[in-house]
């Protein structure tokens, strides 16, 4: 399986930041990925046809993964989350999928790996509304995992 083909979780719980609690790490990501993904109404593991629906399950299901994620007292993952959580909603507000799918790529190999100077500048380029954000997120992510 390529670094590509992995999905943030099973990426993120393959750094070795997270070395000491992977299944943990894969577990918990999963359930944001899927809250963000029904945040979105994206196709993913959970259907459903009510919007207000998937709304609360995404919630639900991002309220989880962060209370497993305060229990291991990773802070440095916590702001890396909100970070991507927020950036999500900029680029799905703006209806930038790729820069979705590039916030959330970069976002856990931050959390697998460490962050770097490079990532942080690609985030602040994502904030900004800069075109060559998404570009400079993978390689940031390209770089760390």
């Amino acid at each position: 399986m390529t670094e590509r083909s992995l999905g943030p979780a099973q990426l993120a719980a393959r750094g070795p930041r997270v070395a000491a609690h992977r299944a943990e790490y894969e577990q918990l990501l999963q359930l944001i990925y899927e809250g963000s993904q029904l945040h979105y109404r994206q196709p993913g593991g959970i259907e459903t046809d009510d919007a207000d629906l998937a709304l609360l399950r995404g919630d639900q299901l991002y309220a989880l993964g962060l209370i497993r994620l305060a229990a291991l007292g990773d802070l440095e993952a916590v702001a890396e989350l909100a970070d991507v959580i927020s950036l999500l909603a900029q680029a799905h507000a703006n209806g930038d999928e790729s820069l979705a799918e590039a916030i959330w790529e970069a976002g856990a190999a931050a959390i697998g790996w460490g962050s770097s100077d490079a990532h942080e500048t690609a985030k602040a380029l994502a904030r900004s509304g800069d075109p060559r954000a998404a570009a400079a997120l993978r390689e940031a992510a390209a770089g760390r995992s």
